[in-house]
C-alpha cells in the first residue's frame, strides 16, 4: 500500500471518527467534558511514542488504550522533535492543542510544521490531527 493511499485512508478514518463524534453529540446526550490535564498527558505519550519510532497503532495495546490518527505518522514519516505550543483550548469533550513538529519524510528531507491535535479523554483516549 503506497503512502498516498495510506494518507487517504487515514484522512478518511479521521473524518469518519469526527463525524461519529458529531453525530453522537446530536443525539441530545452531552459528552463528558475533556479532562485537560489527562489530554495533555495523552498527547505527550503519543508524540513520545512516535519520536521513539513506534508505529501509529502501538498505543492501542496500552492500558488504557490510546487511539491515534495522524496521516504522516501512519504514512511512515519520522518525528525528529516536537514542541507543544500551549496548554490547548478546551471545547466540550475535546482539547485542541497546537504542536510544532520536526519531521523527516521518506525522501530524507526535514520539514517543520505547526499542526493542531484534537484530544479526547472519554469514552476513549484519542489523539487525531485536525485535517481541515
Amino acid at each position: 500500500m503506497g503512502i498516498t493511499l495510506r494518507h487517504r485512508l487515514a484522512r478518511s478514518l479521521a473524518v469518519l471518527l469526527l463525524l461519529l463524534a458529531f453525530a453522537a453529540g446530536c443525539t441530545g446526550r452531552r459528552n463528558a467534558p475533556v479532562d485537560a490535564a489527562k489530554a495533555r498527558e495523552v498527547l505527550r505519550t503519543a508524540l513520545d511514542s512516535w519520536k521513539k519510532g513506534d508505529k501509529a497503532d502501538a498505543l492501542q495495546s496500552a492500558s488504557p488504550p490510546i487511539y491515534v490518527i495522524d496521516p504522516e505518522w501512519q504514512g511512515g514519516a519520522v518525528l525528529k522533535d516536537y514542541q507543544i505550543v500551549d496548554d490547548g483550548k478546551e471545547m466540550d469533550a475535546h482539547l485542541f492543542s497546537s504542536v510544532k513538529l520536526t519531521l523527516r519524510g521518506s525522501g530524507g528531507q526535514e520539514v517543520k510544521r505547526e499542526v493542531t491535535y484534537v484530544i479526547s479523554t472519554a469514552p476513549n483516549l484519542t489523539v487525531s490531527r485536525k485535517v481541515f
